[in-house]
């Protein structure tokens, strides 16, 4: 029985483009593969959590997705990033070839938001971090101007 040049294994970490074999991929494998998510798990929770969208329209994780398709994310703390689909790939690959299968374009954040939003983390308080000492406490009385 003889083997091809790779010993009988395909090369699994090459996306597949427009002119290859697959046409389509599953929705929450691409969002898996093109590292929008950590997991696959995590990507069809999202999608069944109506958190994506695709080509406007409520997408679930079974959908198939075609190159040229425009994704929404929403993602944590409600801010929305929107994906073109530039390739197709259904098993993992490296992280850096991962981001050529799609194309970022989010609108840029206006300079109020962005500054609202690092006001909003600085001034939120820490978790879990129980009863103030007494450092906190005069740093507290201080910023308060007392």
């Amino acid at each position: 029985m003889a083997r091809g040049a790779l010993g009988g294994r395909r090369a699994a970490s090459v996306p597949v483009n427009e002119g290859a074999g697959a046409e389509s991929v599953r929705l929450d494998v691409w969002l898996d593969v093109a590292c929008v998510f950590a997991t696959r798990s995590q990507a069809k929770e999202a999608c069944g959590a109506g958190k994506v969208d695709v080509n406007g329209g409520r997408a679930r994780p079974h959908r198939e997705v075609r190159i040229g398709d425009r994704i929404s994310v929403t993602g944590h703390r409600g801010q929305r990033r929107e994906l073109v689909v530039r390739g197709l790939a259904e098993r993992s690959i490296p992280r850096a070839q991962a981001r050529t299968l799609y194309e970022d374009v989010t609108p840029p954040v206006a300079p109020e938001v962005a500054e609202a939003r690092r006001l909003d983390r600085l001034m939120t308080p820490k978790v879990n971090e129980g009863r103030p000492d007494k450092r906190d406490r005069r740093e507290i009385i201080r910023r308060k101007g007392r």
